[in-house]
C-alpha cells in the first residue's frame, strides 16, 4: 500500500513525522508537507507564485518533501508532480496539532488537504488530536489509532468514493471509536485594532468559542466524552431540498 501523508502545521510538526513513521511499518509512505506553518487556509491553492520544492528527512524508508505553498498544494503536487508514477493508495492529513471539529473544518487546512485528496479521486482521511503542543510520544500513540483504523477498512475503502473521513482523536483516555456528525462551532470574534510603528493600521482575529449544546452523535460531544470520532464529510453543497421550491419563483 503506498501512502500520501500531508498537514497543515509544516514538515517539522510532531504529529506528521509520528503518524509517517507508524505507518511505514504496514505501507510504503510518502511526505509531502507545507515548509511552514498553514493552518486556517482553508482549501487554497497558489497559482500566482511559484511553488519551491526542498527534499527532507524523516526517515531511512520514507521519502519527504517539504513545499512553499498550501496543505491542498502538497497533495496536488504530490499526486500529479513528486509522486506522479506511484499508484497512491490513500492520502492522509495530519496529525493535526488541536482538533478539527463541527463546522471548523470549513477553514481547516488539514480537512482540504484530505478532500483535496478527494478530488483526486483517492481515498482521503483527515486525522487530528484535540490538544495543542503535545510531546511526540503522545502522537506516536495516537498513530496506532490511526493504524488500526486502516486497517480495518483497507478493504472497503470503496466507501470512500464520495466522502472523506475526518477523525479526532481525544486528548483524554479512549473509550473507543464512534461514527459521529459535524457538531457545532461557533466563536465571540474580537477584531482588536492596532497602530503598527509606522503608523498603518492592523487587526488581529481574536476569539473565543461559545459553549453550544450538542447532539449526542456529533463529534463535538463524542470526542468530549473519551471517543475518537470518525465523521464522513463530502463537499456537496447544492441544497437539493431547495432546488424546486427556486424553479417554482417566476424570476424577472
Amino acid at each position: 500500500m503506498n501512502i500520501l501523508i500531508t498537514n497543515d502545521d509544516g514538515i517539522y510538526a510532531k504529529g506528521i513525522i509520528e503518524l509517517a513513521r507508524e505507518l511505514s511499518n504496514i505501507a510504503n509512505i510518502y511526505v509531502v508537507a507545507p515548509d511552514s506553518q498553514r493552518s486556517a487556509t482553508g482549501h487554497a491553492i497558489t497559482l500566482h507564485s511559484p511553488i519551491m520544492v526542498k527534499e527532507e528527512y524523516i526517515d531511512e524508508n520514507i521519502k519527504a518533501y517539504s513545499i512553499s505553498g498550501t496543505p491542498a498544494d502538497c497533495v496536488k503536487i504530490g499526486i500529479e508532480g513528486l509522486f506522479k508514477d506511484i499508484n497512491i493508495d490513500l492520502v492522509l492529513s495530519g496529525i493535526n496539532n488541536g482538533s478539527n471539529l463541527g463546522t471548523d473544518v470549513i477553514y481547516s487546512g488539514t480537512v482540504s488537504a484530505a478532500l483535496e485528496g478527494f478530488i483526486l479521486n483517492k481515498p482521503s482521511i483527515a486525522i487530528s488530536y484535540n490538544d495543542l503542543n503535545v510531546k511526540k510520544e503522545v502522537y506516536r500513540q495516537a498513530s496506532k489509532y490511526i493504524v488500526h483504523l486502516i486497517n480495518n477498512i483497507k478493504d472497503k475503502f470503496d466507501l470512500l468514493n464520495d466522502c472523506i473521513l475526518n477523525v479526532n482523536i481525544p486528548a483524554t483516555e479512549i473509550k473507543g471509536y464512534k461514527i459521529t456528525k459535524l457538531g457545532k462551532r461557533c466563536y465571540d470574534q474580537v477584531m482588536e485594532e492596532r497602530i503598527s510603528p509606522f503608523g498603518q493600521k492592523y487587526f488581529w482575529v481574536k476569539g473565543t468559542m461559545k459553549e453550544l449544546e450538542q447532539d449526542e452523535d456529533s463529534d463535538i460531544a463524542c470526542v468530549n466524552e473519551g471517543y475518537i470520532s470518525i465523521t464522513p464529510v463530502n463537499i456537496e453543497m447544492t441544497n437539493l431540498n431547495k432546488i424546486n421550491i427556486l424553479k417554482n419563483i417566476k424570476m424577472i
